[in-house]
């Protein structure tokens, strides 16, 4: 049986990701970003999700997306309980998953159509 493979019908794909870096598409990126299927910012402060504060989740939170994917290097890493009741008090969702976890995550809801954002904090 021949499988063939067909592009996503959004703009970005994550094609790779751990501790260290990131695959989106083509691009390479070595530092933290969030995207979700049709926006890329390869740009985000954040180093260590035990640091992170509901200030550098409001560019994420004002794309308005039902659930955001935190993807927290090569382990799970909880933020501070005060950045998930926030989340939740606005009624989006946040998980938290390691790196390679979060993006098979995020190609599977943005294949499905979701409003889903995604962060990953890179170590790079």
């Amino acid at each position: 049986m021949q499988l063939n493979h067909e592009p996503p019908d959004y703009a970005y794909s994550l094609r790779a990701a751990d501790g260290r870096s990131a695959k989106v598409n083509d691009q390479v990126l070595g530092q933290s970003f969030f995207l979700t299927p049709d926006q890329l910012v390869a740009q985000w402060p954040v180093r260590q999700a035990a640091e992170l504060q509901l200030a550098d989740l409001e560019p994420i939170l004002a794309l308005n997306p039902a659930l955001i994917i935190l993807g927290t290097g090569e382990r799970q890493v909880f933020p501070p309980a005060a950045v998930m009741a926030a989340c939740l008090s606005r009624g989006i969702g946040l998980e938290v998953m390691n790196n390679p976890a979060a993006a098979r995550t995020f190609n599977i809801l943005a294949g499905e159509g979701r409003k889903v954002a995604a962060a990953f904090i890179l170590e790079g």
